[in-house]
């Protein structure tokens, strides 16, 4: 299975802690993280899924593949700058966003409208025409966020309970 990751590329200490608890959380579970293996939120959580065996891949906006972080195992050059957003979220059966600017917001925007599951912690909310928006499912911390976007993309693929 593959998560994808997104927030912020100059994160608070706070969601960088937030984001290498989820990396981590899935390096455990042995879930495959993708992200847009810059700085930040994606350093930090495959930073994370790193030092639980996890393995990272990151959708790099440039054609450098050492632009990636450090912890970034497979490293995809796409030369297509912030619109490689589309393929961060389409490479995971979910999405998890932590904290975040615009780039996370356009993240949340195109996954949220491919139907691809988006896991909330500490990031967006969203609303329209002044009514609270619930297409993202809400997370209290990193464990509950990698729970919810594990069982979101079973659900999606047709696999476990019907429940979320």
């Amino acid at each position: 299975m593959i998560i994808a990751v997104i927030g912020a590329s100059q994160p608070s200490e706070k969601t960088a802690r937030l984001a290498r608890q989820v990396g981590a959380e899935l390096g455990r579970r042995g879930v495959t993280l993708v992200c847009g293996g810059l700085g930040g939120v994606m350093e930090a959580a495959c930073r994370g899924a790193k030092s639980t065996g996890g393995e990272t891949v990151g959708i790099l906006p440039g054609s450098d593949p050492s632009d990636a972080n450090c912890w970034v195992d497979i490293r995809i050059c796409t030369g297509m700058g912030y619109a490689r957003n589309a393929i961060v979220v389409k490479s995971g059966r979910a999405v998890i966003a932590v904290g975040g600017a615009y780039g996370t917001l356009s993240e949340i925007g195109h996954a949220l409208g491919e139907d691809v599951p988006v896991v909330a912690l500490d990031t967006w909310e969203l609303a329209r025409g002044g009514v609270a928006d619930d297409s993202m499912i809400a997370a209290s911390n990193p464990t509950e966020a990698v729970e919810l976007a594990i069982r979101a993309a079973e659900l999606r693929d047709g696999h476990g309970e019907s429940s979320p």
